[in-house]
């Protein structure tokens, strides 16, 4: 064990919860034929559906990116006449129209909600944190010096950690928009779906300050 003479160690922690501020959304579509590369995403009939639906609405077409293609087919040949899935990712950069968002893509048959990703801005809060955390520890290492009668003569050690608390986001199943059932009515798709969703930043810091000898 490393020996850290004439020091005194403080620990110190600061959590701070935060909130998303923007979200991808992971979604899929089944067509029924196979366009590759960015093309899928005006002449693959379904996919340019959501996508025309999502930019009436007021969304930037680059918020919208295709990240791959999976052809369906029953023997191993490709034709014009198989199916793909297209798995796009949509970008949320204003959670107020989130809700409005799921309900267009809950509005295409053919489209399946597979899960949000929620994004934080963390850099920030961390940043915070830190601070606060070191702001406590230097008080704790001041009253510690103060009643041992030593002086503090400066930083001999330092390590910092951070680790997110984020709680399970609420459990929903993919949404298959093709149910026979969504005929009999308007269906609320946001149902069971988190719009909004937050998590817990904890800092901690390790300080070890050097001391003067006891005072006379």
């Amino acid at each position: 064990m490393e020996q850290k003479p004439d020091t005194i160690k403080v620990s110190a922690s600061h959590k701070e919860e935060i909130f998303a501020d923007h979200a991808n959304l992971y979604v899929t579509v089944r067509g029924s034929s196979v366009v590759s590369g960015n093309e899928a995403m005006k002449k693959a009939r379904e996919v340019s559906q959501l996508v025309e639906a999502l930019t009436s609405f007021g969304l930037d077409p680059e918020a919208i990116q295709l990240q791959g293609v999976r052809i369906e087919t029953a023997n191993g040949a490709v034709f014009k006449s198989s199916s793909a899935v297209y798995r796009l990712k949509i970008k949320v950069a204003k959670l107020d129209q989130l809700a409005a968002l799921l309900d267009i893509i809950a509005e295409q048959k053919n489209a399946t909600m597979e899960r949000i990703e929620w994004k934080y801005p963390e850099e920030q809060a961390r940043e915070s944190g830190l601070e606060s955390a070191m702001t406590k520890a230097k008080a704790k290492a001041e009253k510690v010096a103060a009643s041992l009668g030593v002086n503090l003569l400066g930083v001999y050690d330092f390590i910092e950690n951070a680790f997110d608390e984020e709680r399970p986001p609420m459990p929903f199943q993919a949404m298959e928009m093709g149910m026979a059932a969504r005929a009999k009515g308007p269906v609320e798709p946001s149902l069971q779906m988190e719009i909004q969703h937050g998590k817990t930043i904890h800092v901690t810091v390790d300080i070890w300050y050097r001391v003067s000898s006891f005072s006379s």
